[in-house]
């Protein structure tokens, strides 16, 4: 059992930790974050001609050479939906985590954009669960740095240091 659920995604990637106390607490310091599960967004990872027909959007030239005219393939509403319903598939894998691990609190770290799709899909599925957020890019961090970040933000509890 674990007070804490940690979610930091960047829109492509999602990584999923629990805090959890170190098995001999007078020998090894604690808690530590565990990563627990990833998820991957298939859409943001393919590029070019292989999600769209046209690699650049936006720009077109005549057939016989003349002025260009600017369009709009509204491909960022594929993009936007494409990351909503990653959020979904995040909220999903959260809420089963969180009621597994039978957590309190639940942190959510991610850029300003993916936390905005996250807190919509989130909202039905953390009933009774305190939520937390956190707007920055920590996805590449290690869970060690992650949790020190978060300390610092008072999101986590600080590690203890081994008793001596």
């Amino acid at each position: 059992m674990t007070q804490y659920c940690v979610v930091v995604t960047n829109g492509a990637h999602a990584r999923f930790f629990t805090l959890q106390q170190s098995e001999i607490p007078e020998l090894e310091s604690g808690p530590n974050l565990i990563e627990q599960q990833q998820l991957s967004n298939p859409q943001k990872e393919t590029q070019g001609t292989a999600l769209w027909s046209d690699a650049k959007s936006g720009r077109n030239r005549s057939a016989n050479g003349g002025q260009a005219h600017g369009y709009d393939d509204h491909r960022s509403q594929h993009q936007d939906e494409y990351e909503r319903r990653f959020a979904v598939s995040i909220a999903d894998e959260c809420a089963r985590l969180s009621h597994s691990s039978k957590a309190s609190d639940v942190v959510l770290v991610s850029q300003k954009r993916m936390l905005g799709f996250l807190r919509s899909a989130m909202e039905s599925k953390l009933d009774g669960v305190n939520l937390q957020e956190l707007a920055k890019d920590l996805s590449k961090l290690s869970p060690h740095e992650l949790h020190e970040h978060l300390a610092r933000e008072q999101l986590l509890p600080r590690r203890r240091s081994p008793a001596a």
